[in-house]
């Protein structure tokens, strides 16, 4: 297939997606996420083959559209940052008390693209540690590419909307909890929003999401999301499951911690 055959095919598909966005309940979100440049880059990714065909929308979030996409035999998921409706006062506080970003200034575009990269290096960061997170692919600008968590048609579904048996239950919130400490206490950062809107459920196991806003240790904030991100997973399983406590999640932190620095030591 000529270069020329593949980018009209490929604009084909952007302008189906498009139709659908548009036919769907939100009919001003096509032109917030597939504005001139946005377009531009999504033809740079499929020159460079890591995109081959988009798929439908996975969902829509505060900050992001979530399109299915395909990268060869692999199925993608293509978060694409909304410049014009992004939050970006909320993601520069995030951003300057982060030593890898704090530099960022300029435009809403510049302030969302810094935002990309850190959720692609937090992600990376997440997964060589040993927390299983969607894997990063590749980004470009306010697009992020990563893995597609599920099965054939079927996407993870966020832990919200799952009745887990009790065992399955305690198994969720015993990995969550190793999760939580190896973020902190191998990959050096907080998620800072952790909840169960933020975590997939597949097959049997959890998947951590949405690392864009998480920190390194050395953010002023960091102790204050990690005391926020512990509240949360705690009364979530507490509520629903009637396991797990606050101090039981800090004292695993702690241990780890503890191992950790005896290791360093010995």
């Amino acid at each position: 297939m000529s270069r020329r055959t593949k980018a009209e095919d490929f604009d084909t598909q952007i302008d189906v997606l498009r139709t659908r966005i548009k036919d769907s309940d939100d009919l001003n979100v096509q032109d917030a996420v597939f504005d001139r440049r946005t377009l531009m880059d999504l033809y740079s990714l499929a020159s460079k083959g890591v995109i081959d065909a988009l798929g439908g929308s996975v969902c829509t979030g505060k900050e992001a559209n979530i399109f299915r996409a395909l990268g060869g035999e692999k199925e993608l998921a293509l978060k694409i940052y909304r410049i014009s409706t992004s939050n970006f006062t909320a993601m520069q506080d995030y951003l300057h008390g982060d030593p890898r970003f704090g530099s960022v200034r300029g435009t809403k575009r510049a302030i969302v693209a810094a935002w990309t990269r850190k959720e692609f290096r937090n992600l990376t960061r997440a997964e060589e540690s040993g927390v299983r997170v969607p894997h990063p692919i590749a980004m470009k600008e306010n697009i992020l590419v990563m893995e597609l968590v599920g099965h054939g048609e079927h996407v993870a579904p966020p832990l919200k909307d799952v009745e887990l048996e009790p065992e399955e239950a305690k198994h969720i919130y015993e990995k969550l909890v190793e999760y939580m400490s190896v973020l902190y206490n191998r990959a050096g950062l907080v998620h800072a929003d952790l909840s169960e809107f933020n975590i997939l459920y597949d097959q049997g196991e959890p998947v951590i999401i949405d690392m864009g806003q998480s920190v390194t240790l050395d953010h002023p904030m960091a102790r204050k999301f990690l005391e926020r991100d512990i509240a949360n997973i705690a009364h979530y399983f507490k509520k629903k499951y009637n396991i797990g406590s606050p101090e039981e999640i800090w004292a695993r932190i702690r241990r780890d911690k503890e191992l950790a620095d005896q290791q360093k030591g010995g």
